[in-house]
């Protein structure tokens, strides 16, 4: 879409998903049901903010642990889209994610599969490889499940790693890993968590917006820049510094759901690239998560309709109730 940035990005996916995404229009549970169409895509969630990072022009590097079985769609996705492939290679296969989509109803069921144990080698392998990284990108994202063999706290000591190196890091994780960077002495700048996630992380309810907000607020005095919390059909909680505004999108024709809030990290990632305040990074990464619903699998439209949606999403300051439009 333009021409690549000049300080690539480098994603981490180290549980990636071939996502088996199946359209079955009204299907039932327990009955036998008919299917319109099929797609493969390489995925998993840091993948997918690589390929949405590429469509936008961003150069981009992919790593993690990819089994070498059946790597073949990853590899044609990091060519087709320009993604420099720093994949760590394992024995075995990828696993596979199967995605239901009811158009109909708009939504969509996921079923994960348990991805490749990781051995000991294959992480230092990594690690070594995002030391090789660190000369020469400046933002990295970490991104997704953790697989079999990989502890809890893996994320959280990555995190305090490339911050002392001074590196810019963005985490879209849950369960226990989110858990235990949300207890790290040391957080990434960026953290987007959906609100069921980071109400399970906290180990409590976040029942009003004020609770979201306080909750965003300690994280940021905690050492996060941003926190911003997906919210489905309501749109997005962004805090910041002094900060808050909530985007709301408008509505939109569905697709598939997979890949909206990994679509978001990289609109984040794009905004902090181009120096844009937390108003304009909310309509953007909101613009992004529109795009990748509308089409399935992780491609972005064209800057042309990314910006007519932009101009759509409504972004209101929390604090001062005051709407700002377009």
């Amino acid at each position: 879409m333009t021409a690549a940035s000049p300080a690539p990005v480098a994603t981490l996916t180290v549980n990636p998903a071939l996502d088996l995404t199946v359209r079955a229009d009204g299907w039932r549970r327990g009955e036998v049901n008919s299917g319109q169409a099929f797609q493969l895509d390489a995925g998993g969630k840091g993948v997918n903010v690589a390929a949405f990072l590429a469509d936008w022009g961003m150069a981009v590097t992919a790593t993690g642990l990819l089994g070498e079985d059946n790597a073949q769609a990853f590899e044609a996705l990091f060519r087709a889209k320009g993604m420099r492939d720093a994949f760590v290679r394992v024995p075995g296969a990828t696993r596979v994610g199967i995605k239901l989509v009811d158009g109909a109803a708009q939504q969509t069921t996921d079923i994960n599969l348990p991805g490749l144990a990781a051995t000991a080698p294959a992480l230092q392998q990594l690690e070594g490889r995002l030391d090789d990284l660190m000369a020469d990108h400046t933002t990295f994202v970490l991104a997704g499940s953790l697989p079999p063999g990989v502890d809890a706290g893996f994320y959280a000591r990555l995190v305090a790693r490339l911050r002392a190196a001074g590196r810019f890091v963005a985490l879209d994780t849950s369960g226990a890993a989110l858990s235990a960077v949300l207890a790290a002495n040391v957080l990434p700048d960026v953290i987007k968590p959906n609100l069921q996630e980071l109400e399970a992380a906290l180990g409590r309810p976040l029942d009003s917006e004020a609770q979201v907000l306080a909750a965003a607020r300690d994280l940021l005095r905690r050492g996060a820049h941003m926190v911003a919390v997906s919210q489905g059909e309501r749109g997005a909680l962004f805090v910041s510094g002094g900060e808050a505004v909530r985007a709301r999108p408008p509505r939109v024709k569905v697709q598939s759901t997979v890949g909206a809030g990994d679509a978001m990290v990289a609109g984040l990632l794009s905004a902090h690239a181009d120096g844009l305040g937390l108003a304009d990074a909310a309509r953007r990464a909101t613009a992004f998560s529109l795009g990748a619903v509308t089409r399935l699998g992780a491609h972005l439209p064209p800057r042309t309709e990314l910006d007519a949606f932009a101009a759509q999403v409504t972004v209101e300051d929390v604090r001062e109730g005051v709407e700002q439009r377009g």
